[in-house]
């Protein structure tokens, strides 16, 4: 168990301390009391759009933790130039996309030195001079936040939707901009999802609208020069369980409505040839049964766990009549090799699949059935799959990195099965990978079930239990943390610090058995998982408890804030990044944007007392109770849509109420961003220099 060092936390003022308004709820006969359910403003909705009308003695509130943080912080002031400065000295700053070939041109992005927003540019098609479409940074000029949502062109290249999120609250605003002048039309398109689908004939889109509670509920249609008042409505979901989501397909036959939530998905398709059509249904949703789509010429190529392929599997149907009944499978389900997503190509079918832990890209010739998967070295590597731009290719684009491999980027040519190496992620400052070692080690965890652990530090660091360690978790909505290149970890590695990651149950790294044994009765499991790996850790001797600083973000947030009530003794601290901690009264506020939807993932609270009890076991906020707790950081942004700002200020106010210990409990309010924090790339930087200082100091190593 860990000892209890000086703190190097001392001569505080007092921190805040929070009024307490006690709030009453009862539900399925129990009444639970909130000392702090203050801290959710009335007008919410209205506050993501101008935060300025917060609530004054919210606010109030918020400016003074964070001059308690700063209080606390203030001596690592200079650590956290340094690391931002080394940071930003492994980044090259003048860097650009290699552009991908798409009609007469070839598009891509860059970052100017100095620069915190992308560019977006074009090129003919083999080469010649940059045409800067969209420059981030001039977008951005005067504004506290900013965030682009890329810039998409119509099929003759003459025009592109582009659109940007200045507030953080995710509300996006669209615009239209002439490609051959470089300016905006008067089309202004507000509250929506970001990104629009444009038809074939470059005069109209399709664009999802963003409902008062923060849901794309909506598919309209514009026409270029109308109001947006006059936009046609195309398809309107009305369950609130159900996100939505538009898309477009290569050959711009089809316009794809998505409409899913966590577990069950349906598609709407609409044809270009009649854009005032009704959009006709594919399969009818079936809970628990997911599907999405590709085109492939005369066929729809649809990956889905229809019929109990739990780790998925690809059917083909005709283009005229892509319904259920004519689905015929061409990719069988094999249990334990997940598929993940899947793209067509004229002659070729390609997936994503991940087997023993393992990414692996899979080619299969269309006319002669004939496979082949793309061969890697590496024991643990990660893999991203871009694709190409035309429906004709033979060469499709994939990145390759491992926790000591910067990022490759490759064009593979799937007939040849030549493999280019078009650019090695550069870092400035320099980087020799033989100075480190990235391991993959095995946690037995509480029911028997191996965790895996990701590992990286370098080759001179003692492996006596004396070293520091972040270890990393976020085990939910099945999404697979990658044992990808990170130049921030370096400056962690290079201070001596083992970082790890823990594939923790609740994310899909084994598998989809590995993400349904993480989440609604099952979650305890995650929480579980992440201590057996610190456990595990400390018994190999690669750290101590004392020397263990827990991370997480979002879900992660949730994951830190459970991890602290079962075992704070086996953290020396814990870095709760927009942390998920209120779960049980968000579940049971069916106003919040995620609320619904999130209901497959953690439980509906509000019609099952079953499903209110598993979440009232584990829920951080409901579980606080009088330990001693270890230093805790917990950052926020005023106008996240997807975890409140007021769930991690109730929980540090409950925290510091009850925590028997001295440890220091600080929250940072980011006043001018939402879920991501800060938009530009150095800003973000700031971001993680802030954190990473809180763990070295933590752990003694200032």
């Amino acid at each position: 168990m860990a000892t209890s060092p000086k703190s190097p936390f001392a001569n505080l003022p007092a921190p805040p301390q929070a009024a307490k308004k006690p709030l009453s709820d009862t539900r399925h006969g129990i009444t639970r009391t909130d000392d702090y359910a203050w801290f959710r403003a009335d007008n919410w909705q209205a506050m993501f759009k101008d935060p300025s009308i917060l609530d004054p003695e919210i606010r109030k509130h918020l400016e003074a933790e964070n001059a308690y943080m700063e209080a606390a912080m203030g001596d690592t002031a200079e650590l956290q130039k340094k690391l931002f400065a080394e940071m930003r000295g492994r980044i090259k700053e003048d860097d650009s996309s290699v552009p991908m070939k798409d009609g007469p041109f070839a598009y891509g992005s860059l970052f100017v030195t100095g620069g915190e927003q992308p560019h977006y540019f074009r090129t003919p098609r083999d080469g010649g001079d940059k045409q800067v479409l969209l420059d981030g940074d001039k977008e951005a000029s005067g504004k506290d936040y900013f965030r682009l949502a890329g810039i998409d062109h119509t099929t003759d290249h003459s025009k592109g939707i582009w659109g940007y999120d200045d507030k953080g609250s995710e509300y996006f605003t669209l615009r239209v901009r002439d490609l051959t002048t470089g300016d905006d039309l008067d089309d202004v398109l507000e509250n929506t999802a970001g990104g629009g689908v444009w038809a074939p004939d470059g005069k109209s889109f399709f664009y999802t609208l963003q409902d008062e509670n923060h849901r794309p509920s909506k598919v309209f249609h514009h026409i270029l020069g109308q109001n947006q008042s006059e936009d046609r409505l195309v398809y309107e979901e009305e369950d609130p369980g159900f996100f939505m989501g538009v898309g477009g397909s290569l050959l711009d036959d089809v316009i794809y409505i998505d409409i899913h939530d966590h577990e069950t998905s349906e598609y709407r398709l609409l044809s270009t040839k009649d854009l005032f059509a009704e959009p006709k249904l594919v399969a009818e949703r079936e809970e628990g049964v997911e599907y999405s789509m590709t085109e492939g010429g005369d066929v729809f190529y649809i990956l889905t766990n229809e019929g109990d392929a739990k780790d998925f599997k690809i059917v083909e149907a005709p283009f005229a009549a892509p319904t259920k009944e004519n689905w015929k499978e061409v990719v069988p389900h094999v249990p334990g090799r997940l598929i993940i997503s899947h793209m067509a190509y004229e002659r070729h079918l390609i997936w994503l699949q991940r087997n023993q832990g393992l990414p692996q890209i899979v080619i299969r010739d269309r006319q002669t059935g004939e496979e082949h998967a793309i061969a890697f070295d590496e024991e643990a590597y990660s893999l991203g799959l871009s694709g190409a731009a035309e429906y004709d290719s033979t060469v499709i684009r994939f990145t390759y990195s491992s926790m000591t491999t910067p990022t490759q980027l490759y064009d593979y040519d799937m007939a040849t099965r030549e493999r280019v190496l078009l650019k090695t992620q550069e870092v400035p400052s320099g980087h020799n990978p033989d100075d480190y070692v990235t391991r993959r080690v095995m946690a037995p965890a509480h029911d028997g079930e191996l965790v895996p652990v990701s590992l990286l530090y370098r080759k001179d660091v003692a492996l006596d239990g004396s070293a520091p360690c972040l270890l990393y978790g976020y085990g939910a909505y099945g999404m697979t943390i990658p044992a990808s290149f990170s130049t921030n970890a370096l400056s962690l590695a290079d201070r001596g610090f083992v970082y790890a990651i823990a594939h923790i149950r609740g994310g899909k790294d084994k598998g989809f058995a590995w993400y349904e044994n993480g989440k609604m009765e099952n979650k305890p499991n995650t929480f579980k998982d992440f201590i057996a790996a610190a456990d595990h850790l400390v018994k190999e001797n690669f750290t101590s408890y004392e020397n263990i600083i827990a991370e997480g973000g979002s879900a992660g947030g949730m994951l830190m804030g459970a991890i602290a009530n079962m075992a704070p003794e086996k953290f020396a601290g814990i870095i709760a990044a927009v942390p998920f901690v209120d779960v049980l009264n968000t579940m049971l506020d069916d106003t919040l944007p995620l609320t619904p939807p999130e209901w497959p993932e953690w439980g509906n609270p509000i019609d099952s007392l079953e499903e209110y009890q598993w979440i009232a076991a584990y829920s951080p906020y409901d579980n606080v109770a009088a330990k001693p707790y270890p230093p805790i950081l917990a950052i926020s942004g005023l106008t996240d849509p997807r975890v409140t700002y007021w769930e991690p200020t109730k929980w540090v106010a409950k925290v510091r109420e009850l925590s028997t210990g001295t440890a220091p409990i600080l929250l940072k309010t980011n006043m001018a961003a939402g879920h991501g924090g800060k938009s530009g790339r150095f800003q973000r930087l700031e971001e993680i220099a802030f954190e990473y200082a809180f763990a070295i100091k933590v752990a003694g190593k200032a």
